[in-house]
């Protein structure tokens, strides 16, 4: 594999359509009209602020007060700090390699933690856990006490001012008009609550603060709070006066610090061990906020504060970067494409931007007990610096750099050089039990980032930013290939499970996408060493020079090598058709355009979106049509309507089944759209040659950076 086989598409004239994509674009017109808002309840949108490390979320009251109906109808309502994390104890001392199964292949036999279900398997996937914060919410205070109904909720008029990051709710309860203005600091763990009621000033409506244990970690997948062992954690006051409130939450090892502070006095009721309610002295204004800290006391902000703050964050955040405009479109779907693209921007960045990656729902609800997954970290974090926000990208790269000792371990383990990446996990880098440590897609990732920052700021600040993190992983890469003396190449596993997560652990070897994967990377880990004055290594080198061809059958590509029966056999065509991110989410390595467009026609014609796809697999799919020229089909498949798992709430989120926050698909999405609008290297000379030139799209995009 020593050619990269770049598209090539004829370049179109310049249509009136894109002509007009000079002008500049009114970010705020752009951005405000896609403002949610809500007239009824809906339980899959309930709104977030939030800051990348802390968001809370609220259901049509602008707090948290129907949590039950939208855990079990939609989509929680929690409050959620990426930094909140627990572990049960460990009486049975379990390690990694309590759970391996041996597999073996090229000679040796290696253990790997793949038995899930064994009792080790589980306790290690399990934990740790990430820890939720308080519910926050109306109720109907003595004597009555009683929590909301929805019978009690009339006149719903709820808007999310994305422009400044501030949600606006105004119901009745109860007969009573209420309004809550809510806001999170982008500084600190705040939120910021300004809530107005006769209800509060009768003494008929009160706001609860509920401190649960955990979560049901019987239910993987938006859990439940845990509230049924109220002597298994404990909730200290440590300071209360006329205005502030300051608890310590403990759970085992495990603790966190909550300071609420008021404008004006208040009367602060505890009616059990964890649970307080709040009511104004006098008046009917409630002036709040409440601030979370992990180890120690929460810093004091006033509300006024937090909400001017939100709005300076947020209109920099809007203002800076790329942005892409369709007005003017005839294509009947742009407005909602535009829709989609706006609230997806603001979910990744109030959902994904902490410097621990975020797991798979972000910080709304709870999936896989909190823990992220490496090879979802592209499609989380990539389109930032393709956005023009590669501070965000910045965040998830420290991260790496913080487990390095832990990944040369795993590697060290292997029999590998360099530092092999865990697929499933924490805080801590630990890898969980289950298929995980046979992932190898997630490898190149690390690499793929890095050359997006440089591609952002293209100087030796840079190349030395990241270095050990290309270098090392690349060195892993290398040392995972393994040569064939009969065929004279390289080849990759197994044991192996690929992105496409269908076959056999134990015996794939060689998957189109993983290769083509393992060929870019190898080539730009030593355009580093180029650009550092260093030569190339000559054991990349080697690997890279006589790597396997990607597999095809009968003019199109197969899954892998292994199991070519990609188009024999209908029970191989679902889940994630991987092997058209070679080129599409890659440039091509060892790509050929004319068998990569049989290939890409016969997903379309031919795949089995029913039975298994994702919400990131759309976009995917549509940046492998745009790279080959086929713009209609790019934009056909990423507004690909009678498929599952590809719509959009009226929050913006992209549900898929059992997940009703999938954000890979959010940040797919825009990364599909940034190579659309802002191109790649080799895209044809136009704006936006991602989309149709036939007088349809209108496209005015600015800000972006190009794909390599």
């Amino acid at each position: 594999m020593t050619l990269r086989l770049l598209v090539c598409v004829s370049v179109f004239a310049l249509s009136a359509s894109f002509a007009a994509a000079a002008a500049d674009i009114d970010r705020r017109a752009l951005v405000t009209r896609h403002n949610p808002h809500l007239t009824a309840i809906d339980t899959m949108a309930p709104l977030s602020v939030g800051n990348g490390r802390f968001a809370f979320t609220a259901d049509v009251t602008g707090l948290q007060s129907l949590p039950d109906h939208y855990w079990k109808t939609g989509t929680p309502v929690e409050t959620q700090a990426r930094w909140s994390w627990h572990s049960n104890a460990n009486p049975n001392r379990y390690k990694l390699s309590d759970a391996n199964r041996d597999y073996t292949a090229y000679g040796r036999t290696l253990g790997y933690a793949t038995q899930q279900n064994s009792p080790a398997g589980q306790w290690l996937r399990q934990n740790p856990h990430t820890q939720p914060l308080p519910q926050i919410g109306f109720v109907i205070p003595a004597p009555a006490g009683r929590p909301l109904t929805l019978a009690d909720i009339t006149a719903v008029d709820q808007r999310l001012d994305l422009w400044s990051g501030r949600l606006t709710s105004r119901t009745a309860l109860l007969g009573h008009p209420v309004i809550v203005t809510s806001a999170a600091s982008p500084d600190s763990d705040t939120l910021a609550l300004r809530i107005k009621s006769s209800a509060l000033a009768a003494g008929k409506l009160a706001v609860r603060i509920a401190l649960p244990l955990g979560y049901d970690l019987g239910v993987r997948h938006n859990p439940p709070r845990d509230w049924s062992q109220p002597d298994a954690h404990s909730t200290t006051i440590l300071d209360q006066t006329a205005r502030t409130l300051v608890i310590e939450h403990r759970r085992d090892a495990s603790r966190y610090f909550m300071t609420l502070s008021a404008a004006a006095p208040i009367k602060i009721s505890r009616t059990s061990d964890h649970t307080f309610e709040i009511l104004p002295a006098k008046g009917d204004t409630l002036d709040l906020t409440l601030a979370f800290a992990e180890n120690a006391r929460a810093p004091v902000q006033n509300a006024e504060a937090v909400f001017s703050n939100s709005d300076k964050h947020w209109r920099a955040y809007w203002q800076s970067g790329a942005a892409v405009d369709f007005r003017g479109s005839t294509d009947p779907r742009a407005k909602e494409l535009e829709r989609r693209v706006v609230l997806s921007q603001y979910l990744t960045a109030l959902q994904l931007g902490d410097t621990i990656p975020a797991q798979e729902s972000g910080l709304t609800t709870a999936t896989w007990y909190g823990k992220h997954h490496t090879e979802m970290v592209w499609w989380h974090t990539a389109h930032f610096a393709l956005w023009g926000r590669p501070q965000y990208t910045a965040r998830t790269l420290s991260w790496y750099q913080r487990i390095l000792p832990s990944a040369r371990a795993v590697a060290e383990e292997r029999g590998l050089k360099g530092a092999r990446w865990m697929k499933m996990t924490g805080p801590e880098g630990r890898e969980s039990p289950g298929g995980n440590p046979l992932i190898v897609w997630n490898q190149p990732h690390v690499i793929h980032l890095a050359e997006l920052m440089y591609r952002a700021d293209p100087s030796p600040a840079t190349l030395e930013r990241y270095r050990e993190l290309v270098f090392e992983t690349t060195d892993a890469m290398s040392s995972m290939l393994h040569w064939d003396a009969d065929g004279k190449r390289y080849v990759l596993g197994p044991p192996l499970w690929i992105a496409q997560e269908i076959y056999d652990q134990s015996t794939s070897m060689n998957p189109a996408y993983e290769l083509s994967y393992w060929a870019w990377g190898l080539e730009t880990a030593q355009r580093w060493r180029e650009r550092l004055g260093m030569a190339r290594n000559p054991e990349w080198e080697d690997r890279r020079m006589h790597l396997s061809a990607l597999p095809q059958k009968d003019g199109k590509y197969v899954a892998l090598e292994s199991h070519p029966d990609t188009w024999d056999n209908v029970d191989s065509r679902h889940d994630h058709p991987s092997f058209l991110m070679a080129l599409g989410q890659l440039p091509g390595d060892g790509v050929d355009p004319a068998i990569m467009r049989r290939t890409l026609d016969a997903v379309l014609a031919n795949w089995d979106w029913a039975t298994k796809i994702w919400g990131w697999d759309y976009p995917m799919i549509a940046m492998t049509a745009a790279r080959l020229g086929e713009t209609q089909k790019a934009v056909d498949v990423l507004l690909k309507s009678d498929g599952p798992n590809n719509g959009y709430t009226a929050a913006g989120h992209n549900p898929n089944k059992g997940l009703p926050v999938y954000l890979p698909g959010n940040g797919a999405l825009l990364a599909a759209v940034a190579l659309m609008a802002g191109g790649w290297d080799g895209a044809p000379n136009r704006p936006a040659p991602g989309f149709p030139s036939d007088g349809r799209w209108t496209v005015r995009a600015e800000g972006f950076k190009r794909l390599p």
